[in-house]
């Protein structure tokens, strides 16, 4: 059964498996189980399959960093330079912080949208 929108974005903030919403995916800042400790869920299916995850960091880094140095100008009226300085630091520093981030909402997307289960299930009948 596949969790509701909501179920599937509050398991992807909280960093947990988008199956069952029970185990951690994250073993340290960067490094990533292998499978969920309560499902089996495997997090990695394949070789490039987080393609997508840098997708969606690169859309939110290029939002926070465009929309925080407009808005920043808008507030206060910083120069251009200022401008320029605040959009590189956003550049910089949000890719690194929503990392985790963007790979669990892109299992959670891909949970939600093709029913992981029933892909791995497909795969494994061809296979045989």
């Amino acid at each position: 059964m596949r969790p509701s929108v909501l179920a599937m974005l509050r398991r992807a903030f909280t960093l947990r498996c988008p199956r069952c919403g029970q185990s951690d995916l994250f073993a340290g800042w960067f490094a990533m189980h292998d499978a969920c400790a309560a499902c089996g869920l495997v997090f990695e299916r394949e070789q490039g399959y987080f393609v997508g995850a840098i997708y969606v960091n690169y859309a939110v880094t290029a939002i926070l960093s465009l929309g925080g140095a407009v808005a920043i100008d808008l507030a206060v009226g910083v120069p251009v330079w200022g401008q320029l300085a605040v959009a590189c630091m956003l550049a910089a520093l949000v890719p690194v912080v929503f990392f985790r981030y963007s790979r669990s909402l892109w299992l959670g997307i891909d949970h939600f949208v093709t029913g992981t289960d029933e892909a791995m299930e497909r795969r494994r009948r061809r296979a045989e």
